[in-house]
Order: structure tokens, then sequence, then C-alpha cells
């Protein structure tokens, strides 16, 4: 199952990373590729959360089951969409008071073998993008890192 495991460090808190990050009803609004999100409930631990994407003409629904642990972990697992499987794990590790780790995993599986074969070829690029729009993101709700 393809996938992806990586950890960046940010001069954000774990706090504000986490809240970024758990804030999927907002994710329309800096994601690409993100045409809209509904939180269908949220307990404050665990949350299920509908997402639109769309390319172009193609548009694709997900839902999720969302747990989060207050700034440490949040995990994504795949309900319902035109996958057969796409967990991804969440992790924020406080390096001091205004920086932090962040640890993400994501694996995913198609229905259809061909669409995984083509998927794991832009996946690394489609990534990396959906890094920067959260790293982009972060400075604009928190402004200019801190420095410790």
């Amino acid at each position: 199952m393809p996938g992806i495991h990586e950890v960046h460090r940010l001069p954000y808190s774990a706090e504000q990373m986490f809240d970024l990050v758990a804030d999927v009803g907002r994710y329309q609004e800096f994601l690409p590729w993100v045409v809209a999100t509904r939180v269908k409930s949220d307990n404050g631990s665990e949350m299920v959360a509908d997402m639109l994407v769309g390319f172009k003409a193609l548009r694709e629904k997900f839902t999720s089951r969302v747990e989060k642990r207050r700034a440490e972990e949040i995990k994504v697992h795949y309900v319902d969409g035109p996958m057969r499987d796409l967990d991804n794990v969440w992790r924020f590790h406080a390096v001091d008071a205004n920086s932090c780790d962040i640890e993400f995993d994501v694996r995913f599986s198609f229905r259809n073998a061909l669409f995984e074969k083509l998927a794991g070829q832009y996946f690394d690029k489609a990534f990396r993008k959906m890094v920067a729009a959260f790293e982009a993101r972060a400075h604009e709700l928190y402004g200019e890192p801190q420095t410790s």
C-alpha cells in the first residue's frame, strides 16, 4: 500500500498546529483540491466529517472518522468514498513552547489497481503541496514565528 511518513519541524507550538489540523471545517479555505467540508459530528475527541475533493471536472466525496487527542495526535480513519483505504496519523511533538515536530503518516489504496499506480506517481508532489498549504495557513493564522 503506497504511503508517506515524514517529520517536519515548525516554528509554532504543538497546540497551535493541533488546532489548525483539527479544524477540518475550514480546509476548503486553504487546502488545494478541497472543494468543501462538512463536519457531521464533533464531541471534542471524535469527529465524523465529509470532504469533497476536486480537480477540474472530477469530484469525489470522502467520509472520515477523526480521533483527536489534544495537542498530541490526530488519527483519520477512512469510512466511505472512492478508495479502498485511506488512513493518516498526525503526531505533534513539542520541541519548546514555540516550536514542534509534526510527524505525518499516510497510507492509501484504491479499489482500481491502475488508479493506485497512477496516484503513486503523483502522490509525493501532491503531498508536498498539501504540507506547504498547512505551513502557509499556520503563518497566516499565527503570524511570524516566535523565537525561543
